[in-house]
């Protein structure tokens, strides 16, 4: 059966900021200056590179060197801050700076054109590679997300940065904040959203700069870094022998099919350590490693191999269980109340979430992989987020003995009291291969919609975990900047739970790729032609809402081919070009 090649998008939603250790050595290279009572407008910002000289690896089978080149951009005086976002999809993604003087903010929108997404800064960084005899045989540039992988370079910056933990990729995303906290650095390096590039093995010399543009417009000094860097060979096999001789046993997965440097991070079981924290993409739909949420990758900066080969092996078994989605940490476990909530249902007249979907992407012809002729299935990612201004927090009551949870909305006034409740449905027990865990039904609906909007398919997939896998949006109201449950191991429960809590986080949303059939609509016998996705939050309107009338986003697609060759063209959605 012909099928439409799957190509992953990025996004992504939410990139680790925890600490990198190898920005103890940047200590020294800052000086801790006493800042001024009046705080400087501008911040100050530098490039630097951890360490005068770096080892990377080109492994035989694999072969291209990932660029993690240990530089960084540091800001001082005050944080860089960058708002980044759209009026609506016809629109164009703009860029506003905010600065702050005397602890008042200001703000400046920066020239139009200077992003064209959420992902970064595009060109940012300007990296040249020359070998021994000073010959270039590298020039390329590096996007930047202020958000990437990032820690202090003094004992009395912040302990903590406020700002989110990646530069969202999803093609739908509407605001996002993107910020280097002062006292803090972050990585330059793009991660595994750059391309590896083909190097000898040998000794170079590495020099990395900020591109004019960026000088100019944040006041950087023409000041490139310059690092030693030694590329090494190794095979797969070369080093699984010296992990098993010094261990004793086989590393894990080492006979899982090698999945190169795309490392799903997210619901794979082991995180990384903070030292090597990433971010997650998801993709559109493909075949999933975790059914549901969409394949995940790391971000910056490279995971070690022997990280990336266990999670290889864990992708290669389907699943989104016993792991995170943020890639960076362990999220704690969202605690239910102890019991059945008591006293008469009420909905108080207090701030509620409001559910939103976008519209469908990652759209193409698809089977899951799994090869069935005769059958045609149109496979696509979903996301209903929450543009609040409330947290959308639901629980789930066991009785004993009893397969299913009866599930309670809960509400909040603004001091964060709970004054109000309502039951909302019920949440099941998904045990198939891949999900294990507890399911609230009804979040959402996904229909194939004929040309004159009358329903032609229905995907299977009605019940969902609930967990904050995208920053859609984190200049709206409330907006929550570190969301906990982007962990479904934590989110999510286990078989003997008693009860659960599954919550919504303002401004992120959740991402399901409807890849597998029963979840993918079947299209074997839809005819060729004009169609709609359309993607429903809260299909039965059992959850309280601040509004119902945003909840349906439409796709338009057009199916065309024959049996077992269908093809599917994805127009523009405004000015959104991602299928």
């Amino acid at each position: 059966m012909t099928r439409t090649r799957i190509t992953r998008l990025r996004r992504p939603l939410l990139a680790g900021t925890t600490a990198v250790a190898a920005l103890a050595v940047t200590a020294g290279l800052v000086a801790a200056t006493p800042e001024s009572a009046e705080a400087a407008a501008e911040p100050r910002l530098s490039l630097i590179a951890a360490t005068g000289s770096i080892t990377l690896t080109s492994w035989k089978e694999d072969p291209g060197v990932y660029l993690d080149l240990g530089t960084y951009l540091t800001a001082e005086g005050t944080p860089l801050e960058l708002t980044v976002t759209r009026k609506s999809y016809k629109d164009p993604v703009t860029v506003t700076q905010t600065v702050y003087e005397g602890g008042r903010a200001k703000h400046r929108k920066l020239p139009a054109g200077t992003v064209k997404d959420f992902s970064g800064l595009p060109g940012f960084a300007q990296v040249t590679v020359t070998d021994r005899a000073g010959r270039k045989v590298l020039t390329r540039t590096e996007d930047f997300c202020p958000n990437n992988a990032s820690g202090r370079v003094r004992p009395d910056a912040p302990a903590t940065s406020k700002y989110p933990e990646s530069c969202p990729t999803n093609p739908f995303t509407l605001g996002s904040v993107w910020g280097v906290e002062k006292g803090w650095a972050a990585n330059t390096y793009g991660g595994s959203y750059s391309e590896p590039v083909q190097l000898k093995a040998g000794t170079y010399t590495a020099k990395v700069g900020v591109a004019k543009k960026y000088r100019t417009l944040f006041g950087i000094a023409d000041k490139p870094a310059t690092v030693k860097l030694t590329v090494q060979e190794k095979s797969y096999d070369d080093e699984s022998a010296a992990l098993r001789s010094a261990s004793g046993t086989a590393p894990a997965g080492e006979h899982a099919e090698h999945a190169g440097h795309q490392a799903p991070a997210g619901h794979a079981g082991h995180a990384p350590t903070p030292a090597e924290a990433a971010a997650p993409v998801t993709s559109g739909a493909g075949a999933s490693y975790n059914v549901g949420h969409g394949p995940l990758r790391a971000a910056p900066p490279a995971l070690p191999w022997a990280l990336k080969k266990e999670q290889a092996a864990r992708a290669a078994r389907v699943g989104d269980t016993g792991g995170q989605t943020d890639g960076s940490r362990k999220a704690p476990a969202l605690t239910p109340l102890s019991k059945r909530p008591a006293g008469a249902p009420s909905v108080p007249d207090v701030p509620k979430p409001d559910l939103r979907s976008l519209p469908a992407y990652g759209i193409v012809v698809s089977d899951g992989e799994r090869n069935i002729p005769g059958k045609d299935y149109l496979a696509f990612s979903a996301n209903v987020w929450n543009a609040g201004p409330a947290q959308l927090v639901v629980d789930g009551f066991r009785s004993p003995g009893k397969a299913k949870m009866d599930a309670y909305q809960y509400f909040y006034d603004a001091r964060g009291k709970q004054v109000g409740y309502t039951p909302t449905g019920t949440m099941e027990w998904d045990p198939r291969p891949g999900h294990v865990h507890w399911h609230f039904t009804d979040f959402a609906s996904y229909r194939l919609l004929k040309a004159d909007r009358k329903e032609a398919v229905r995907s299977g997939k009605e019940a969902f975990c609930l967990a904050n896998t995208d920053a859609v949006d984190y200049t709206v109201k409330n907006a929550n900047w570190h969301p906990y449950n982007t962990d479904l191991s934590t989110a999510c429960g286990e078989e003997q739970s008693i009860s659960v809590r599954e919550v919504l986080d303002v401004g992120s949303g959740d991402t399901y790729s409807q890849d597998l059939p029963g979840q993918s609509f079947d299209i074997t016998g839809v005819p060729n032609g004009t169609y709609y996705i359309q993607v429903l939050a809260n299909p039965e309107k059992r959850l309280k809402e601040t509004s119902l009338t945003n909840n349906s986003a439409l796709r338009k697609i057009v199916l065309g081919g024959t049996l077992d060759h269908r093809t599917v063209k994805v127009p523009a959605h405004d000015l959104v070009n991602a299928n």
